[in-house]
């Protein structure tokens, strides 16, 4: 072997190191943004399991929370369009103006989650029983 053919293999060998080099490094970018998605779905799937109040620990129903109840409360009266104050009512909670903010943003969030839709400003309705 002489010196020539030496350097061409040294080059070759170089050439598919440098090219192994590119497809881990792709490799890796692909397994790092995997890794970010699938870690972040845990929190993704945790507003959803507040939202039908249940627990992280052993997936049995905790205690019925306001956001349980609205949606039990429209989930009751599919198509039904409903106020917020009305709701309020509904559910026995107070219908001062603060408390009636909080349902409202509470309400504007389970439309933005699709759970609800909203027909016009104040007015709420569940299309259709979710799991059905």
């Amino acid at each position: 072997m002489n010196v020539s053919e030496l350097l061409r293999l040294l080059q070759t060998e170089h050439d598919d190191t440098a090219a192994r080099v590119g497809s881990l490094r792709g490799q890796i970018e692909r397994l790092t943004t995997a890794l970010a998605e699938t870690e972040a779905r845990p929190a993704e799937l945790a507003a959803p399991r507040k939202v039908i109040g249940l627990t992280a620990s052993d997936h049995e129903p905790a205690p019925a929370t306001v956001y349980q109840r609205i949606v039990t409360t429209f989930n009751e009266h599919p198509g039904k369009v409903c106020r917020v104050r009305d709701l309020h009512e509904h559910l026995g909670l107070p219908t001062d103006e603060p408390s009636i903010n909080v349902t409202r943003s509470r309400l504007g969030r389970l439309a933005r989650q699709g759970l609800l839709e909203q027909p016009g400003r104040g007015r709420f309705y569940v299309a259709t029983v979710a799991g059905s």
